[in-house]
């Protein structure tokens, strides 16, 4: 089992690598001013996750995000928020690109595996249950983005909107019976974050 994570956590660490070296290859290439970040909110719940946000005009700017987890967080309770996640955004800055007041039109698609964790903004009941299925959604978001240095950026960004999710719900969060299979709509908070940044040209 400690051998399984560790592949997988070096399998992991490759991707990003690779996908953190073909953009700096893209910057060179192309001369395109990009700004590649981590979350700190998502890294605080053992996320792994990285995005890279793409200069199109003076005040607009596409941003594609990924995070995976891949871990068990306690095994006796089977405790995990296992999911891998995709998330893009087009971007109007109200000055420049890369500072100051933006907002964002974004959609994202997931899968996941999460048991004994209370969802956010879901009854205290989500913790007694195991939940193995897949989500989709839009929405608005707000932010702002603080400038530290030459090639150091602090964001700040909250955004509301819809998921829709089509979930298997299992009895109990260490018992593997089945209860019902569920289509959920929600509307609501759908991305909070607090990310560094480091910019590239």
């Amino acid at each position: 089992m400690k051998r399984h994570r560790v592949m997988l956590a070096k399998s992991g660490l490759r991707k990003w690598t690779l996908m953190l070296f073909a953009v700096c290859i893209a910057s060179s290439v192309f001369g395109q001013k990009i700004g590649v970040k981590t979350n700190l909110l998502y890294d605080a719940t053992t996320t792994m996750n990285l995005g890279f946000e793409f200069g199109l005009a003076p005040r607009w700017t596409l941003e594609l995000s990924g995070s995976y987890n891949p871990w068990t967080l306690d095994e006796g309770k089977n405790k995990k928020i296992k999911h891998w996640a995709v998330i893009s955004e087009a971007r109007y800055w109200l000055c420049n690109r890369f500072q100051g007041h933006f907002f964002g039109l974004h959609s994202g698609y997931s899968q996941f595996n999460i048991s004994a964790v209370r969802l956010p903004f879901q009854s205290k009941s989500t913790k007694n249950h195991r939940y193995q299925g897949w989500g989709t959604g839009v929405g608005l978001a707000y932010g702002y983005s603080w400038i530290l240095g030459k090639r150091w950026n602090l964001e700040a960004t909250f955004g509301l909107g819809y998921i829709y999710t089509n979930y298997d719900k299992y009895e109990c969060a260490t018992c593997g019976k089945f209860k019902a299979n569920t289509d959920n709509h929600y509307f609501g908070p759908t991305k909070a974050g607090v990310s560094v940044i480091f910019m590239i040209n």
